[in-house]
This record gives structure tokens, C-alpha cells and sequence, in this order.
């Protein structure tokens, strides 16, 4: 699917009136099928990017296109049917703590299902093999049938990024995917993920605090105080820019999160 930003800014629901969008306006197009790491220290916008690609925000100001169409010119149904085409992982998968993984990992199927259909498999999985599946990507296969309140942070973060694999979802869009997982197990999602992505032609767009995976991917956007202060190939994404990047939190008089205090140090940036 592919994505045009045109002038899009968006505030956040809860924000006081006369605030400052936390999302200013921006301007960049994502083809269909292009996989793009978004970075940027802790209150930059990039989770409010995602929401309003994910159509969950209104435009505050400016156009949003998915697949040519502006989705907030559509009817409800329309508008419902295209959400359906879009799959949202937050940072912490809102999964039901007495639910089964099983039944988790299918819910991602729900929105393209009828609500009998829906129930059926609330209470009868109808497709166990599909996330069975997926949970072993992810490392995850002896977890199907248990409950999600017993899985560790890190476990739960996995079962919402396997949710991924079972949608029919054309566009991926991930916040920060690796904040609960040690190094092996952050490996293996972001190859799964992108690998499943390239496979299907699906656009993925992730934020990412570890600045050094995200120049794997091949398109890097950074963003500080709600705005794009670069989108560039991976290979253009030099330890100087994102000094420059993280610096001028720094200046702001805020205090980086500790992932941004040690992302501004990696290894040279790579292409994939």
C-alpha cells in the first residue's frame, strides 16, 4: 500500500486546547511494498505518526493518502473496510491477560470477519495451523495454547508482532518492536518481519529507539519535536546526523530516555 504524507499534522486527542501538534507538518510518500525504520528520541511524534497513518488520528492539518485514497473523505464503511487493510502493533499489545495465545494471535483476522464468524472463533480457534505458524517465527510455538497472563513482557511483545503474520493487512505499521526483548530475540523479530514483509509486498513502517538496527532497514526517517529533520537512505544516515539528531533533545532541556542516550553511539550505519 503505498503512503502519501501531504502537510499532515495531527494532535493528540488528550492534548489541551492551543497546544502544538505533536505531529507537524510532514511531507514524504512510502511505495507500496518500501520497508521504513522511523527514529527519533522519546517524544519526537513518531507514535503519533503511526496513529495517524493508521487512520486512528484525524489530520489536525494537511492530507493523508493510503493507496491514493484519502481515507477521511470515505464513509464509515468504507473507511472500516480500508482500516481492515492495516495492521497497528503499539509498543504494549492490548492482549487480554486470561485470553489463549492462540486465540490472541487470530484476533488480528477479526476485522475482515463477520461478527458470527468473529465470535466462532473467540470461543472455538478455526484456524490453529495459521498461528501455530506464525508463533514459531517468533520463537514462540510452545506458548500457543497458554495464557497470555503467564507470558514474560518480552513474550507478549512477540505474540502482538505474530498477530502481523495472521492479518491480511497490506500496510505494517509497528511501534517499537524491540523495547522488551534482549539482542538474539530482537534479531530474529525485525529479520522475521521484514522478511515476511519483502514475501508479501506489504509496506512496513517502524519506530525504533536502537538507531543501528534501523539502518538496516533501507530507508531511514528521523524525527525530533514532531517534525522530519531527515529521510534518507540508509547508507546517508552518518553517526553526525544522528548526533545532530539526538543533541538537540538534549538542548530542548530534556533528559533522553537511556535507549536514546546509547543509540547515539553504534556501529556505522549499514544498508540492508
Amino acid at each position: 500500500m503505498k503512503i502519501a504524507a501531504l502537510g499532515l499534522a495531527a494532535r493528540h486527542p488528550a492534548a489541551r486546547a492551543g497546544a502544538a501538534p505533536a505531529l507537524k507538518p510532514a511531507q514524504f510518500v512510502v511505495a507500496a511494498g518500501e520497508q521504513v525504520a522511523v527514529v527519533g528520541p522519546s517524544g519526537a511524534g513518531k507514535t503519533t505518526l503511526l496513529h495517524a497513518l493508521a487512520c486512528a488520528l484525524e489530520p489536525s492539518a494537511g492530507r493523508l493518502e493510503l493507496g491514493g485514497v484519502d481515507p477521511w473523505t470515505l464513509s464509515v464503511a468504507r473507511l472500516q473496510k480500508l482500516r481492515s487493510s492495516l495492521f497497528l502493533a503499539p509498543q504494549a499489545p492490548p492482549l487480554p491477560p486470561r485470553q489463549r495465545v492462540v486465540t490472541a494471535v487470530l484476533a488480528a483476522r477479526l476485522p475482515r470477519q463477520s461478527l458470527a464468524a468473529s465470535l466462532r472463533s473467540l470461543l472455538y480457534p478455526t484456524d490453529v495451523a495459521s498461528a501455530y505458524g506464525a508463533l514459531v517465527q517468533f520463537d514462540l510455538a510452545d506458548k500457543l495454547w497458554e495464557r497470555v497472563d503467564r507470558l514474560s513482557g518480552g513474550e507478549r511483545q512477540r505474540v502482538g508482532l505474530a498477530r502481523a503474520l495472521v492479518s491480511a493487512a497490506s500496510l505494517w505499521l509497528v511501534d517499537e518492536p524491540l523495547s522488551s526483548l534482549d539482542p538474539s530475540r530482537a534479531a530474529l523479530a525485525v529479520e522475521t518481519l521484514t522478511r515476511a514483509a519483502r514475501e508479501r509486498g506489504v509496506t512496513l513502517v517502524t519506530t525504533l529507539h536502537q538507531v543501528d538496527v534501523a539502518t538496516r532497514f533501507p530507508r531511514v526517517i528521523g524525527m525530533r519535536g514532531g517534525e522530519i529533520h531527515f529521510d534518507l537512505a540508509s547508507a546517508e544516515v552518518t553517526r553526525d546526523r544522528l548526533a545532530a539528531l539526538y543533541a538537540q533533545h538534549e538542548l530542548s532541556g530534556e533528559q533522553p530516555a537511556p535507549e536514546d542516550a546509547a543509540a547515539i553511539a553504534p556501529a556505522l550505519p549499514y544498508s540492508s
